[in-house]
């Protein structure tokens, strides 16, 4: 079966996972995440792409971003990836393909998934046993939402900003919700989501999304797709 294109709309809440290829080692060094995060940076800006939250893994990192056109995440992503791997294979002495094919990417709903999605990333390196806090780790936005650095990489989504009135209080209500968790079905359904490039919200966020492209947004039923389903 093809497979199918990735979808990228202007606007929209994108959550974005890119691995090394067969799970290899992205990063070597501390230099590498700064590298990684001063390009990420740079394209983000020049392709006006706002990003809202990252971790770095040691294998794969993750994404929350909004682009202002259709293009813009693909055109960043693009840039980062060839980039790095460039910069990686030469301080590294290597050749060859670093990433597990193309990144992938999925359109959630903010006002459902935002913050979820923000927890689910911050507490990465805790499920994976590097750290006991998320707060412990340098290579995430968390410091940033939580007060213990400030981030030129992060542009906060508004529905962070809705979450107090001041500075304290909002870093405060993001910790607690980080300290509370991912429930396993949130983890499950960001994950699944993320993989095969599937929209995550509500019903009306799905209808709404599809009126905007030919390519489906949801999984379907085993069998062929109707044309209402795949039109919208």
């Amino acid at each position: 079966m093809a497979r199918l294109p990735r979808l990228s709309l202007p606007g929209q809440l994108h959550h974005i996972v890119q691995r090394g290829n067969n799970r290899q080692a992205i990063f070597s060094s501390p230099a590498d995440y700064q590298t990684l995060l001063d390009l990420l940076e740079e394209q983000a800006k020049k392709n006006a792409v706002a990003v809202h939250a990252y971790v770095l893994m040691g294998n794969h990192f993750h994404l929350l971003v909004t682009p202002e056109a259709a293009d813009s995440v693909p055109r960043m992503m693009q840039a980062v990836g060839r980039r790095y791997v460039r910069y990686f294979n030469d301080s590294q002495g290597r050749s060859g393909t670093l990433w597990e094919g193309r990144y992938r990417s999925a359109l959630i709903q903010p006002e459902s998934w935002l913050l979820p999605c923000m927890a689910y990333m911050d507490l990465n390196p805790v499920r994976a046993g590097l750290v006991l806090e998320a707060r412990d780790y340098p290579w995430s936005s968390h410091g940033h939402y939580v007060g213990l650095r400030s981030d030129k990489v992060v542009t906060p989504h508004s529905l962070f900003w809705a979450l107090g009135n001041t500075p304290f209080g909002r870093e405060a209500a993001y910790a607690e919700q980080v300290q509370a968790g991912v429930s396993a079905v949130h983890q499950l359904a960001l994950t699944q989501s993320v993989l095969g490039g599937w929209a995550l919200g509500t019903p009306d966020f799905v209808a709404e999304l599809q009126k905007g492209t030919e390519r489906r947004v949801v999984k379907t039923r085993a069998g062929r797709p109707s044309r209402k389903s795949v039109m919208g």
